[in-house]
């Protein structure tokens, strides 16, 4: 399969008074996977039915490999499309899912079917009902189904929010690699932040119809576009800062900016749990509030007079956090973002 270049161009949509999409627009270069990311109602499940042509724009453009389908029903738009709910059809087998539509296109469908469910790991079920299967079993199946007929393009709406963690980890790691191994352009939809930081090349974080930030994973997190982006994509501390020539002072420590501050003085640094530290210190500044144990890792609540401070530590260090304990608390000097 190879992949062709998407561009939504200046797509408008909008819902009685609900402006659903703002001039919205999004390039994917050929092959790539672009994860939307962005609370509910901000319009990314609408861009990608649009794509998709199950909804239509009230304006804007739709390019796939440099031509306007704009004006083409869905089922002429090459496209295969994965649902959060699976859509199986209940009465046939896995195989005979994966072959519907090859049948459709009046296509040789029985080894290319086959192949599909070998790709995705779920060629010993191929004889099995939909209800013979697991949630993520079944969702092995829909994406065969959709990767059988060679789309130009893969639209995924939130294919693993039905899913159990542990199942959901595993399936988003799979449909990477497939995704990579096979080449299609690809469109994820997803509300949950991790999902979208692990399999995407790039991530475009949306908000009331429009995107506020598009850049790689490590960009969006480490380098926030605005303070919606930083707040939204993982957790943040909001602490009073005061500008400092291109940094900016918090908690005694100057931190450098994401980019370049406007007004002034006072401010509020938006700061990642995971960059501070909290030490034990009898002569620290600091009380421990709360201890709250995550597994691998523990968020420690710390009260520096009236502001509080989130920090994440690992399980060692949380043994001599209890509860009253005087600490410490440190920031490392990584770039942060402000709340305008």
């Amino acid at each position: 399969m190879n992949g062709v270049a998407v561009h939504l161009d200046g797509l408008r949509r909008s819902f009685g008074a609900v402006h659903a999409l703002d001039g919205f627009s999004l390039k994917i270069e050929p092959g790539e996977l672009v994860a939307l990311l962005g609370p509910s109602g901000c319009g990314k499940t609408t861009a990608l039915r649009i794509l998709a042509g199950l909804e239509d724009a009230d304006g804007g453009r739709i390019l796939v490999g440099g031509r306007d389908i704009g004006g083409l029903p869905a089922n002429r738009r090459d496209m295969g499309m994965v649902f959060q709910a699976y859509s199986l059809f209940p009465h046939l087998t896995a195989l005979e899912n994966v072959q519907f539509g090859l049948k459709l296109r009046r296509r040789a469908s029985g080894d290319r079917a086959a192949r599909m469910l070998d790709l995705v790991g779920i060629s010993a079920h191929a004889a099995r009902y939909p209800h013979q299967l697991s949630g993520g079993q079944q969702q092995r199946v829909a994406l065969a189904r959709a990767l059988a007929i060679e789309p130009q393009v893969l639209l995924l709406d939130e294919p693993l929010s039905a899913l159990d963690a542990k199942v959901r980890v595993q399936l988003r790691d799979e449909i990477r690699r497939i995704q990579t191994e096979v080449g299609t352009t690809t469109l994820f939809v997803t509300h949950d932040q991790e999902e979208a930081l692990a399999i995407a090349d790039r991530v475009g974080v949306m908000r009331a119809g429009r995107l506020e930030q598009l850049a790689g994973p490590a960009e969006v997190y480490l380098r926030p576009a605005n303070a919606f982006v930083a707040d939204f994509v993982g957790l943040s501390n909001r602490l009073p800062g005061r500008l400092d020539g291109d940094a900016v002072s918090v908690l005694g420590t100057r931190l450098p900016l994401v980019r370049p501050a406007s007004g002034g003085p006072e401010v509020t640094a938006l700061v990642r749990p995971e960059s501070v530290d909290v030490v034990p210190d009898a002569d620290g500044t600091g009380r421990v509030v709360s201890t709250t144990f995550l597994g691998p890792t523990s968020r420690v609540t710390v009260a520096v007079g009236e502001t509080l401070v989130v920090a994440q530590v690992t399980g060692e260090r949380l043994a001599g956090l209890t509860v009253h304990t005087p600490v410490r608390v440190d920031l490392r000097p990584v770039p942060v973002a402000l709340e305008t």
